[in-house]
């Protein structure tokens, strides 16, 4: 299951509800802004994969 600090839940909270989902999904434990874009980080490096033609 997946947790949100509350030092980082404005931050967490102002992401779209698509991006929240996408995080929460990834079982993650969240305790600074560090971990919060280094979650943010592999799914935008998953997304330009998936982009890349084959």
């Amino acid at each position: 299951m997946s947790y949100v600090s509350p030092a980082i839940r404005s931050q967490f909270e102002s992401l779209s509800i698509d991006l929240k989902n996408a995080i929460l999904s990834r079982d993650v434990h969240l305790e600074n802004l560090h971990d919060l874009i280094a979650v943010l980080e592999h799914i935008v490096s998953e997304g330009e994969r998936a982009a890349q033609p084959t």
